[in-house]
């Protein structure tokens, strides 16, 4: 008999924690890639927002957004986001006292949901203010 309510713990045990791990958040973005395109030097400072939703089915929490480099600055949603509801990565990118030309800058986000990791990328092209306003 005690063979049997071992048992019979052990696979509801298993099956509890089954459905536990069932539910987890998941982010999906809208987009993962923005675009400045070309940009003059004297408008050095780019911002965009990425759009996410979180599709699974428990809370969302970002636990961090970190740049690839100090002149590109994220700030997410705080708040846990609840399933089927929306939050917000806003990415400032300041050029000020950089090199002109081509730039391509990594966010690298962590959830406490699937992915884990994710990767936004932005990327432009600051010209010159003497090239910009000649063309």
């Amino acid at each position: 008999m005690k063979k049997i309510l071992m048992i019979a713990v052990l696979m509801l045990s298993c099956i509890m924690m089954a459905q536990a791990q069932d539910k987890q958040a998941q982010i999906k973005f809208d987009k993962t890639s923005y675009n400045f395109g070309s940009f003059s030097e004297t408008d050095a400072i780019q911002k965009c927002v990425f759009t996410f939703t979180n599709t699974g089915n428990a809370p969302l929490v970002i636990n961090q957004a970190v740049a690839s480099c100090g002149c590109t600055v994220p700030s997410y949603t705080k708040t846990p986001i609840m399933p089927g509801e929306q939050g917000e990565i806003k990415v400032t990118y300041n050029g000020t006292g950089k090199f002109p030309g081509h730039f391509k800058k990594t966010i690298t986000i962590r959830t406490n949901g699937e992915p884990e990791m994710i990767r936004l990328y932005i990327e432009g092209d600051m010209k010159e203010a003497t090239e910009a306003t000649s063309k």
